[in-house]
């Protein structure tokens, strides 16, 4: 399986990292190790000093799609949870300033902690999906599928023109505003239609 992300999708998250806007699309990859499963705590890395969250909404793709007609990309996945994509920002800064890839920061082992998956024939309204994450108790991030600069359908269309989708892979789908720093010992809590999803510490 793979773990496709999206990058810049929001745009109060773009101005809030003084990132470009995108014409289409951006991309990347975390592998199979990068998944952390509900209830685990989250392990500090030791070669970085500045861990922030994402959260995210992630699909689950269900069926085998290459270079998928916008229209028909419903079809393609049909379940949806809350997620986070953890990045080494240091890292990821540093990288950036030399013009290398940043799969370091973004692509280590337990970097992608995701909840169970729900489906989205029974979300309340799968037009206007509402996520978000407490931090110590207090919202930190809070948004809604409807402020995607690219939709679920638009990023499967894009996504499946360079790789083939296969059944239970998975995408990060972007991140809102309020992304921010985790230390040991805080608790995340994660939410899907203002239902709690799962949470985990930091150790």
């Amino acid at each position: 399986m793979k773990i496709i992300c999206i990058g810049r999708n929001y745009l109060a998250h773009i101005r809030e990292l003084d990132n470009d806007l995108p014409t289409e699309p951006m991309f990347f990859m975390k592998p199979e190790t990068a998944l952390l499963s509900a209830g685990e705590a989250f392990p500090y890395p030791d070669f970085s000093n500045e861990i922030h969250y994402e959260t995210e909404l992630v699909l689950r793709i269900c069926k085998l799609g290459k270079a998928i007609d916008e229209k028909m990309a419903s079809e393609y996945y049909d379940a949806i949870t809350v997620g986070i994509d953890f990045t080494a920002r240091d890292l990821q800064s540093q990288c950036k300033a030399k013009g290398h890839p940043w799969e370091m920061a973004k692509s280590f082992d337990y970097s992608a902690p995701i909840g169970e998956f729900k489906k989205i024939s029974e979300l309340r309204n799968p037009a206007d999906i509402a996520f978000g994450m407490k931090l110590n108790g207090e919202w930190v991030q809070q948004g809604h599928s409807r402020d995607m600069i690219f939709s679920f359908d638009r990023i499967i269309a894009y996504v499946s023109r360079f790789v083939t989708l296969n059944e239970g892979d998975f995408i990060f789908t972007g991140t809102p505003q309020g992304v921010g720093e985790v230390h040991i010992g805080d608790n995340l809590e994660l939410f899907l239609e203002n239902e709690f999803v799962f949470g985990f510490k930091v150790k």
